[in-house]
């Protein structure tokens, strides 16, 4: 025991004597917790730039750009007499909705004759393309409720039964989950545990492959040759200050008002085969590539790309299937949807026994190999310096 909090003593003295893995460990979590904060404290998308190309230039036309100006979502950026020059206005605007009104669109509602709106739709941005592509096809179809239920009193049809004839039932949409529609709710977590992931594995791609390079390693297994005690001493300091990221994190909701009802027990068991999980994928290449600069680039490789890959954002049901099979071999990706499941959809632990099963094997396989190897660098180290064993706890 006596050995074990020296080098534990040992490992955080090297921790603070890094400034590049001080900051890396410490300051992106805070930094990244303030910097998405920020960018997403206003959780929905509002005020978002149309243009309406009106060929009609009529009363009903100018009732529909009113309709568009009173949305919160959108407002009219510009008003073009026609489509030659929308493209150009568009860009120069950021907006992502054209609204074209045909010739004639007044008297052809009013007469019965068809016509239609037309809608160019610019994707390039799926959050801000659906936002104000729906909200400005909300405004429309009020329009045209509005128009039906006025011609069919017009016709001497109460007011009431038109409104019935025209809505022959109601539509209720009710959200569920993150029911505010609050982007940051959603988004803010999953970044986060993504920095989490990150850090702990740069952080633990240094832990071994720094003292080979230092050739500092012979020093650390004539105090122990332990092979357990070893991989111990390097992963407990960043598991402690984890509980620290997570006090952090925890700070974040209450801060942004993030309603987060977490079950303890399911939970927390996903949490510590996650840090495990990446704990032990940090040592095993650390053990492997005994250069820090190859070790950490070679993490950044998998730990870059995780939160696109997790399925967070984007299905994985629309993925391909070799991308699939890439993102669960990364922790994050069974992480976040044991988060998904348990935190945002209050769901139970049987749904999210497929991805507590795969972190569980992640850590077993990637601790039983960094165990071998690190034991094989063990002992050639001893044979080569003539060690003595000192393998006691």
């Amino acid at each position: 025991m006596r050995t074990f909090l020296s080098l534990l003593k040992r490992e955080f003295q090297l921790f603070f004597q890094n400034k590049v893995l001080l900051m890396l460990f410490v300051g992106a979590p805070i930094l990244y917790g303030v910097l998405i904060g920020a960018v997403y404290q206003k959780g929905k998308v509002t005020h978002l730039p149309i243009i309406v190309v009106d060929q009609d230039r009529s009363p009903l036309s100018k009732q529909l750009i009113t309709m568009f100006n009173e949305s919160e979502v959108i407002y009219v950026a510009a008003i073009l007499p026609d489509a030659f020059n929308a493209k150009q206005e568009a860009l120069k605007h950021e907006a992502t909705v054209v609204v074209q009104i045909p010739k004639n669109f007044d008297s052809d509602v009013n007469y019965n004759r068809s016509t239609e709106l037309t809608f160019f739709v610019n994707a390039a941005n799926t959050l801000t393309s659906n936002y104000a592509s729906m909200a400005a096809n909300v405004c429309a179809a009020t329009l045209k409720a509005g128009i039906q239920i006025k011609a069919q009193q017009k016709k001497g049809v109460p007011e009431y039964v038109a409104t019935q004839q025209y809505e022959p039932f109601k539509t209720t949409i009710i959200r569920q989950n993150i029911k505010s529609g609050n982007y940051l709710y959603f988004m803010l977590p999953g970044v986060l545990l993504t920095v989490l992931q990150q850090v702990m594995m740069l952080a633990l791609a240094l832990s071994f492959a720094s003292e080979f390079e230092k050739g500092t390693f012979k020093d650390l297994v004539s105090k122990s040759s332990n092979v357990l005690l070893l991989i111990l001493v390097k992963i407990a300091p960043f598991l402690l200050m984890s509980i620290g990221i997570y006090m952090l994190y925890y700070g974040f909701s209450i801060f942004y008002r993030m309603p987060l009802h977490i079950p303890l027990g399911p939970f927390l068991l996903g949490t510590i085969l996650f840090l495990l999980a990446v704990s032990f994928i940090g040592i095993l290449v650390s053990i492997i590539i005994p250069s820090q600069l190859k070790a950490t680039e070679i993490l950044m490789v998998i730990a870059t790309p995780s939160f696109i890959l997790s399925g967070f954002t984007w299905p994985l049901s629309q993925m391909p299937d070799w991308v699939v099979h890439i993102s669960k071999l990364i922790p994050l990706t069974h992480y976040l949807e044991i988060f998904r499941v348990l935190v945002i959809e209050q769901g139970t632990v049987e749904y999210v026994r497929s991805s507590i099963v795969a972190l569980a094997w992640t850590t077993v396989i990637c601790f039983i190999l960094s165990f071998v190897l690190l034991y094989l660098k063990v002992k050639k180290t001893k044979k080569e310096d003539n060690i003595p064993i000192k393998s006691e706890i």
